[in-house]
């Protein structure tokens, strides 16, 4: 009788266990999923660039579980390069990846999102979109556009570019026809600088058969693959139109605004994690490149300090250019405003703390 007892009560447990399960069953099959599609400015040749929007879509495929996931288009693929701001604006699809500098058109102070010339190098640059107004202001900047925007990796401090002749001074920038976005691109026109902007599937051509003299795009490891070295002789630095390039993605906020508050939130610290991944990746895939361009070149290729007297003379005239951009719109002045306070906020500890020790380096 006892063990008849037992059995009784134990099935009533795994009936009301199951009932239970048949109940929250429904729950875990409703879960919601998404696809979403990511085009991008970046040709296939951008392996780190290009790389870092696959990680992105990775990582928040791994986090959710595989409920979330991102189709990650290269430039051209999908829509021109140049066409990503106004389809994911537009809701046509529901993110991108560029750089912020490609919109000028649009609103003036998206330049200050990618880089200022003589302006803050990649830890200040997050250090304002974090802990200053940056990020702030940006979301600000897009809002109207109805677009959600994130810090994307930076490249680290860029190469000046390469050149098909030397310089010696400001005046050999005149007639010059160069490749160059941004406010850099504007810094160069004060000079009689032709700038022409051109997605990067394109550049290596233009370069190659004369329509444009001179380039910038990263760095070595870009640069090589794209395979300016073939194509033009005198490799100058520093970058100084963009010290602490910084890339973008961008939400449509619609499609932002319905997500489920965990997949925002993975969205969100997956492009800050890809901020230190992508910035170590350069840092390494540069370094190994400087010294393969130097041992494979033989001679062919020039790599020149731009002299300090032709670099002040830019700078004085960048300074010039950036205060007369921000007047263009009362977005870029409120922007240019907490970009160069923040710079001097953190100067004096950069100076102190790594200007001093690279000081003992040179």
């Amino acid at each position: 009788m006892e063990r008849r007892r037992f059995l009784v009560k134990a099935g009533g447990v795994l009936v009301a266990a199951g009932a239970t399960a048949a109940v929250d069953a429904p729950n875990v099959i409703a879960q919601p999923r998404f696809q979403w599609r990511m085009p991008t400015f970046w040709s296939p040749a951008n392996d780190v660039l290009l790389g870092n929007a696959q990680k992105f879509a990775k990582m928040v495929e791994e986090m959710s579980a595989g409920r979330f996931k991102i189709q990650v288009f290269a430039g051209g693929e999908l829509m021109p390069p140049a066409g990503v701001f106004d389809a994911c604006s537009q809701g046509t699809v529901e993110m991108y990846n560029a750089a912020a500098y490609y919109w000028p058109g649009k609103e003036p102070a998206v330049q200050w999102f990618t880089a200022m010339p003589f302006g803050l190098n990649p830890q200040g640059t997050y250090a304002w979109y974090y802990f200053g107004d940056g990020l702030k202001l940006w979301e600000e900047t897009y809002a109207p556009f109805s677009l959600v925007p994130r810090p994307s990796a930076s490249t680290g401090p860029q190469m000046m570019g390469w050149f098909k002749k030397k310089i010696n001074s400001t005046a050999d920038l005149k007639g010059l026809k160069m490749r160059i976005p941004g406010l850099g691109g504007k810094v160069y026109a004060k000079f009689g600088t032709s700038v022409i902007l051109l997605p990067p599937g394109e550049i290596y051509t233009a370069l190659e058969r004369g329509v444009i003299d001179a380039t910038e795009w990263v760095g070595p490891h870009d640069d090589m693959k794209m395979g300016f070295q073939q194509a033009a002789r005198y490799y100058y630095y520093p970058g100084w139109h963009e010290p602490g390039t910084t890339g973008e993605f961008v939400f449509n906020k619609k499609a932002y605004d319905g997500l489920p508050v965990e997949f925002r939130r993975i969205l969100d610290y997956s492009t800050q994690a890809l901020n230190t991944i992508e910035f170590m990746e350069y840092f390494h895939k540069n370094s190994v490149a400087l010294h393969k361009l130097k041992a494979d070149s033989k001679g062919k290729v020039e790599i020149i300090k731009l002299d300090s007297t032709t670099l002040k003379d830019i700078k004085k005239v960048a300074l010039e250019v950036n205060k007369e951009e921000s007047e263009r719109s009362p977005m870029a002045r409120k922007v240019h405003a907490s970009y160069t306070k923040f710079q001097d906020v953190v100067g004096e500890w950069s100076e102190i703390s790594e200007g001093s020790y690279y000081s003992l380096l040179s």
